[in-house]
């Protein structure tokens, strides 16, 4: 059999050359991998929460030298069992002694990671509506920083939810359905456009 370029035979294992072939462009942050590792996920839980394939998270788990464990995480504490309080204080790997809670799907789990996770799953969901709006302030060209720039509802009729406010917690492909009925502006344009002294 052939051997790839780390020396891995084709016998089940994929070797990175064959992993780099397949790995989407979009870049996954280390901050929110390494997080996922820490809740004890499996690369196909990682796979399901990012909206990415497994082959996907090997790459960048490979890339930025983490391993999954799904032992790691269940149980924090001897003391926390499913009949305990919903709160309870362990040691995070990554955030040492802190509070968890009980979720019924995955026992306790750190709440600093998570609120890592969440924010940043949603500037990863508003980095790439932004790319794929064009990246730019519409009226403009503004583009220098993310956070001033926002989605406006050309016809607000339409408005399902505030992508601003609702929209990056939830998930991308009902984000990007909303945000297909929007423009992209830079902050002050946005308030020239909500005053009518700007038309888009």
């Amino acid at each position: 059999m052939s051997q790839g370029r780390l020396g891995a035979s084709h016998h089940g294992t994929e070797t990175l050359a064959e992993v780099d072939a397949v790995a989407p462009r979009v870049c996954v942050e280390r901050a929110t991998l390494s997080a996922l590792v820490e809740e004890g996920l499996s690369i196909r839980q990682i796979a399901e929460r990012l909206d990415r394939s497994p082959t996907s998270v090997r790459h960048w788990l490979r890339r930025y030298g983490l391993k999954t464990d799904g032992r790691r995480g269940r149980r924090p504490v001897n003391e926390a069992e499913r009949d305990g309080p919903q709160d309870a204080r362990a040691t995070c790997p990554h955030h040492g002694l802190t509070l968890h809670r009980w979720f019924d799907d995955r026992g306790y789990r750190c709440l600093r990671c998570r609120s890592m996770y969440v924010a940043n799953r949603r500037r990863e969901i508003k980095a790439t509506l932004v790319e794929e709006a064009g990246g730019c302030c519409a009226v403009c060209g503004y583009s220098r920083c993310l956070r001033a720039l926002s989605f406006h509802h050309v016809d607000p009729t339409t408005k399902a939810f505030g992508i601003a406010l609702y929209g990056s917690a939830r998930s991308l492909a009902r984000a990007r359905e909303e945000a297909r009925k929007c423009v992209l502006l830079c902050s002050n344009c946005h308030a020239e456009v909500e005053a009518g002294v700007t038309s888009v």
